[in-house]
């Protein structure tokens, strides 16, 4: 089960952009992710006419390993980790791990 799941709000840990938040868009794989708003590169694109693509700098968001985020708990302003919490029912629940709360996806 993944920790951290497409539509979370998360806050990056470390690197150029420590301390920005944002909602995960897209899980590339298993351990990367891309934030939007987070770790924006500037790439050089050819023409592609057959596309009807202009050349040029354009910006592109890039992925980041996940353990350089954290998820964003609302309640306490702060980062904090996610926990699994077996339900009597035999579901599985993300937690946060300083208060117990259930992780509601928005």
């Amino acid at each position: 089960m993944n920790k951290i799941r497409k539509g979370d709000d998360v806050i990056v840990l470390t690197g150029r952009d420590k301390g920005k938040r944002g909602k995960v868009t897209l899980r590339k794989d298993d351990s990367h992710l891309v934030v939007e708003g987070v770790n924006i590169v500037k790439k050089h694109a050819k023409p592609n006419p057959m596309k009807g693509e202009t050349g040029g700098i354009v910006e592109k968001t890039m992925a980041l390993h996940q353990s350089n985020v954290a998820i964003f708990n609302v309640a306490s302003g702060k980062a904090d980790r996610v926990g699994i919490k077996l339900q009597a029912d035999g579901k599985r629940v993300r937690v946060y791990k300083s208060s117990g709360e259930e992780i509601k996806v928005a």
